[in-house]
């Protein structure tokens, strides 16, 4: 099997690649960064998603595996002092896949200028360099609201425990084939209305956005953020691509929410 690791950059990360490396090259495994068939992250949630970026065109052929070297974090399963467990089981054993849904975004250009289209695994967020965006929301091709305020928030399952639960966004068990649109300080008044709640979409549903006014955005695609002008619409909905993640164990979805938010860190007296 190829395979490949990607390294938050720190020390501690650094050296447990190194490990991870060798002792999979001393069970005969290929270590490959051009096409390979298992990506391990070393690091936390912002390490995965950016070994997720580098393989993003890769999706079909790529699993995804997650080693934490701060705290647990939801896309990563292993701690840095069970790397001898780990390498002996994707040695050993065949690994299942879990897929979780991605989110399909496509930014239209009025200039006629090619439109772009880009994968999040976590969220996309839509603001502005100043004041407010203002978008008519249209859903399944129909108008459903003019939105003013901050910005929006569109997430998949698995990203809205991220910035979407920040947001007062619902968190999603992410077998559900679904999309999230949350508002970012919406503008609530006698003139302005919007519908002040989280909105769900199942995959066949499209939430298009087209601005009203200013049409320069700052939009970010999970961690990476870019400026876009002359924007004449924004589609989002649920990808036909989807991510593999690679287990070894179960880890339920809600024992890594409760051990994120609900249970307590136990501390030295």
């Amino acid at each position: 099997m190829k395979f490949t690791i990607v390294s938050r950059g720190d020390e501690r990360s650094n050296k447990i690649k190194a490990k991870m490396k060798q002792y999979l090259i001393d069970f005969d495994l290929i270590y490959n960064e051009e096409n390979p068939e298992l990506v391990i992250s070393v690091g936390g949630d912002g390490t995965f998603l950016e070994a997720f970026r580098l393989y993003v065109d890769k999706l079909d052929t790529t699993a995804f595996l997650g080693v934490h070297t701060g705290h647990l974090g939801f896309y990563t399963d292993w701690t840095s002092n069970e790397i001898e467990k780990l390498v002996i089981e994707i040695a050993k054993t065949p690994f299942h896949v879990v897929e979780y849904p991605l989110l399909e975004v496509i930014i239209r250009f009025k200039d006629e200028e090619k439109s772009l289209r880009s994968l999040a695994l976590n969220e996309t967020t839509i603001k502005t360099v100043e004041g407010s965006v203002v978008f008519d929301v249209q859903i399944r091709g129909e108008h459903f609201e003019t939105f003013r305020g901050d910005g929006l928030c569109i997430s998949t399952p698995s990203g809205s425990t991220a910035y979407n639960k920040a947001l007062g966004g619902g968190i999603i068990h992410p077998s559900l084939e679904a999309i999230q649109v949350t508002e970012i300080a919406s503008i609530n008044n006698r003139v302005f209305r919007t519908i002040g709640s989280p909105l769900i979409l199942p995959k066949h549903h499209t939430c298009l956005l087209r601005p009203l006014g200013k049409d320069s955005f700052i939009i970010a695609f999970d961690h990476i953020t870019k400026s876009f002008n002359n924007v004449k619409s924004i589609q989002c909905r649920v990808a036909k691509e989807r991510v593999r993640f690679v287990r070894y164990r179960p880890f339920p979805f809600w024992n890594r929410v409760r051990d994120s938010f609900v249970t307590e860190v136990k501390r030295d007296e």
